[in-house]
């Protein structure tokens, strides 16, 4: 079977082809460093994440993941809080990559920063000057939307339509209100570079084009992000890459992840319900938020929940319990394979949900298996599904026992239970049912066995 993805610009799913046999190169924006990244944020992370351990099974890939660190916001929270830029775009970029790592996240091969490229972008800058689709004016740089007779085709948007229904005041210095900023003016105060039109700083779209042809090239295969930025980030890149380069295309397929909401409601700060992933994971396991980002399908809409959370860390209860007690040797390991019907999910456009359904299949399988050499096998086949998805990284115990700031230590639990076995085997009923209901109130739940008592957090 051939990758199946959806490609925006077309509008539809299409049969993946690289334009280099063999290898692959893809371009995912990433975080503007002023802040820690939020749940919103990290979903295409970790979606584009998956695609690229998928498209790794086939192909040589290059992935970019890039760091927006000269910014208008960045400069703001540097004026509000008085600390240097530079402390915090380090910070920030620390704490980004370190959140990400938390859910799973591998790092990208590659991780330019806008202020490592200035050279790039003014070099891309000068040529589209040149070339007539870009002017100067009053120290800005402007790209002429109108020169672009392709504009709007990314995000189907007419650009007639849009200057006529447009109500944004132009300022002064442009010919049209949809022409965007290459390059800017700096005051002292401010990051500024030496340009042939003064001390300044890049429009945030020219980072991203400069950075994607340094790195991978005029041409790319993929190019992904957020639904958010089909407009107007990635139409004004794609416009002024392709005049840059003589109409040669930018990025052959566009990818890009739908939309999450906050119990129904659109996440804004405004509203106070911006859910921040570095607070997020000193309560919640990272495999449980990454799988509930992994839980719909990337393109469709999500909504972050309670409910959410709960059913995603449910179910990784059942993998986990699926493979506890049974060892697996890491030459098992090796030599296990994904299920086919699993690659053709994750195949077919990043199916993940499809994909789950054959993990948790797998997972039934091992269940009901009897044969310690079947369920060995199969234990190591979910394995090798869990590090493909990112998932199944902890060592079952580990998990079952694992507890954030307020939950009842692990040490605890299991005197706890001794206690209540004592209890039982001198028939002190009252006793083990009330350190049952304690355990309980604590959020563990215990089962007996033949083979003694487990327990595990979550009830």
């Amino acid at each position: 079977m051939t990758i199946q993805l959806h490609d925006t610009l077309r509008g539809k799913k299409v049969r993946f082809e690289p334009q280099e046999a063999g290898e692959v190169t893809m371009y995912l924006c990433g975080p503007t460093v002023y802040n820690y990244a939020h749940i919103g944020n990290a979903r295409p992370a970790v979606v584009f994440d998956l695609l690229a351990r998928v498209l790794r099974r086939r192909y040589k890939l290059t992935f970019a993941r890039n760091i927006t660190d000269v910014d208008d916001k960045i400069n703001a929270a540097s004026i509000e809080t008085g600390r240097p830029i530079d402390d915090i775009t380090a910070h920030y970029i620390k704490a980004y990559n370190d959140d990400m790592a938390a859910l799973g996240v591998q790092p990208p091969d590659v991780e330019p920063r806008a202020t490592q490229h200035i050279d790039v972008m003014i070099a891309m800058i000068e040529s589209l000057v040149e070339k007539g689709f870009a002017y100067v004016a009053e120290g800005h740089v402007l790209f002429d939307v109108s020169s672009f007779e392709r504009y709007g085709e990314l995000s189907k948007r007419d650009l007639r339509e849009m200057i006529a229904g447009s109500r944004v005041e132009v300022a002064p210095y442009k010919k049209s209100a949809h022409d965007f900023v290459l390059w800017k003016p700096s005051t002292a105060e401010l990051p500024g570079w030496d340009s042939p039109w003064g001390r300044g700083r890049p429009g945030w779209h020219i980072e991203c084009s400069a950075m994607a042809e340094k790195h991978l090239g005029k041409t790319i295969d993929i190019h992904a992000g957020g639904q958010d930025l089909v407009f107007p980030h990635h139409e004004n890149e794609r416009a002024q890459s392709r005049c840059a380069h003589d109409g040669a295309p930018f990025a052959r397929y566009w990818l890009h992840n739908g939309f999450l909401s906050l119990n129904e409601t659109k996440m804004s700060k405004s509203l106070g319900n911006v859910l921040l992933v570095h607070d997020m994971i000193e309560t919640i396991p990272g495999e449980v938020i990454r799988l509930a980002l992994l839980s719909a399908h990337y393109r469709q809409p999500l909504d972050w929940s309670a409910a959410t959370i709960e059913s995603a860390r449910r179910m990784l209860d059942r993998l986990y319990g699926a493979v506890r007690g049974i060892s697996v040797s890491d030459e098992a390991r090796r030599a296990a394979t994904v299920p086919d019907a699993l690659l053709e999910a994750l195949e077919d456009d990043l199916n993940t949900p499809r994909a789950l359904a054959e993990v948790f299949a797998l997972a039934r399988a091992l269940n009901k298996a009897n044969e310690e050499n079947e369920k060995q096998s199969l234990a190591a086949q979910l394995y090798a599904c869990g590090e493909l998805m990112g998932l199944l990284g902890d060592d079952p115990e580990q998990w079952f026992a694992g507890h954030v700031e307020g939950d009842m230590p692990a040490a605890e639990i299991e005197a706890l239970i001794e206690e209540r076995n004592a209890a039982k085997a001198e028939r002190d009923f009252k006793r083990a049912d009330a350190i049952r209901d304690q355990l309980q109130a604590a959020g563990v739940s215990i089962q007996d066995s033949r083979s003694g008592t487990t327990w595990r957090r979550g009830g």
